[in-house]
């Protein structure tokens, strides 16, 4: 075959990247094609965060390809059409493409292989692209069962497993001359009107891959230890990386497994923890928006107490900090995730949807089987087996943010509270409190566990 088409998605490397090696292998000549989604634009999900990271992203493989010999060829529309497009105008034979998880990417997937096939072309589709083992790579035993629903016994599965091998760079990219391109779409052009987040992660597979270098070198060895440290900051922080395939999620587990230490392991358990959720996902699409195991919840609609929520005015220190520090980067520390979506779902009985719309709005790392999944487990509504667990702010707040650096940080009003007073700014005498521009709780814990155990059948 003379020409194939590379069809770029949430995969955006040339280390260990199966969907370029097997289209180098296919024909003499390759066309590295991504589509600016104009369908992810209209629903929404083309938000100033992601934007900006996608297109240092799209720079960064644009350059690496370059280097090679090649470039990146960038067209704006609907995917299929687009790629079918560019499969008539040179002659491709095949598009391969990575196998995606969401209900939006698998129709898209059937769409494209549909209009390709009426055509006398192939759709090639390649797993173990966005994550480690393909979602339905390890089933529970029963013929009807088509994922796990529960965490541990699927670890134990996908460790036996097994992985692919990593597979190298290529060296050369050879793509047909004269194949019309796009410019590399800036942030601003991505998302017209946007504004990022002040201090977003630059974006592209160099600054993913010099982000590993250094903390595996430096933070890995103590992950186990310090994974849920919020002042410490001790997590690698490479989910937006992962999100956009800029890293690659093979390569990540074999370099941790070969280290054979405490902290490699808790961090390749979070990997598996991410492929967890794709075969959830990828087996209940419909995850994405419904309830994965409805409990009959009767959820509040207080628009104060949400906006109280987004802009971090909770009242409740190391949750404000959390939502804040969300709006500056971005991006959040794993356990301030849960902690915060565990106050809008259990303290403020909000719809988890609500809180997943936020995110999605605002995450660099925003994914929907991630995202979405995560907070059905906060919610009790998905995979959790204790769907009823609350996390108390206070309980919180003294064991993973104890001298309350993390909340000085964030909440900048509170910053001449000594060490863990600044937790319950509440108990400060009239005075003392009047000097400190903060707001009252929205909600009294008690009076929210009440209400949340009452709506759940639970007293």
């Amino acid at each position: 075959m003379d020409v194939a088409i590379c069809l770029f998605s949430s995969d955006l490397r040339l280390h260990d990247q199966p969907v370029l090696h097997a289209a180098l292998r296919s024909a003499t000549q390759v066309v590295p094609l991504f589509v600016v989604d104009t369908g992810i634009a209209d629903a929404g999900f083309m938000v100033p965060n992601r934007a900006a990271f996608l297109a240092d992203a799209l720079a960064d493989l644009d350059a690496g390809l370059r280097g090679r010999g090649g470039r990146l060829v960038i067209r704006t529309g609907d995917v299929v059409a687009e790629t079918c497009r560019v499969a008539a105008e040179t002659g491709a034979g095949e598009v391969h493409l990575g196998a995606g998880v969401s209900g939006y990417a698998l129709r898209r997937e059937r769409r494209l292989g549909a209009e390709l096939s009426a055509a006398g072309r192939a759709l090639v589709v390649h797993d173990a692209v966005v994550t480690a083992l393909p979602p339905a790579a390890v089933l529970p035993s029963g013929p009807d069962k088509d994922h796990f629903a529960v965490f541990t016994p699927y670890f134990r599965r996908w460790q036996a497993a097994g992985l692919r091998s990593v597979l190298p760079a290529p060296r050369s990219v050879g793509v047909p001359a004269g194949v019309r391109s796009e410019d590399v779409p800036s942030a601003a052009e991505l998302c017209p009107g946007g504004k990022p987040s002040p201090a977003l992660p630059e974006g592209g597979e160099s600054a993913g891959r010099r982000r590993f270098g250094a903390w595996q070198r430096s933070g890995m060895a103590d992950y186990q230890d310090r994974q849920d440290d919020l002042p410490g900051d001790a997590t690698s922080r490479l989910s937006p990386y992962l999100h956009f395939g800029c890293l690659s999620p093979v390569e990540l587990v074999h370099k941790a497994s070969a280290r054979q230490d405490a902290g490699a392991e808790a961090f390749v358990r979070q990997l598996a923890w991410r492929d967890f959720h794709h075969q959830v996902l990828a087996a209940r699409p419909d995850a994405a928006h419904a309830d994965y195991r409805s409990r009959g919840d009767r959820w509040r609609q207080d628009d104060a107490e949400v906006t109280a929520w987004k802009e971090g005015r909770t009242g409740y220190p190391v949750v404000d900090a959390g939502m804040r520090q969300l709006l500056h980067e971005g991006w959040l520390h794993n356990r301030a995730r849960m902690l915060v979506a565990s106050f809008l779902t259990k303290t403020l009985y909000v719809d988890w949807r609500v809180g997943a719309r936020h995110f999605l709005d605002l995450l660099v790392d925003g994914d929907m089987a991630n995202n979405q999944l995560n907070w059905q487990w906060m919610a009790g509504t998905g995979t959790d087996t204790r769907p009823n667990r609350v996390l108390n702010p206070l309980v919180q707040a003294k064991r993973f943010d104890p001298q309350g650096e993390y909340v000085r940080r964030w909440v900048p009003e509170l910053a001449g509270l000594a060490g863990a007073a600044v937790h319950q700014p509440w108990k400060l005498s009239g005075p003392e409190r009047a000097a400190y521009d903060y707001p009252d709780p929205v909600v009294d814990l008690a009076d929210g566990l009440g209400r949340f155990r009452r709506a759940r059948g639970l007293e």
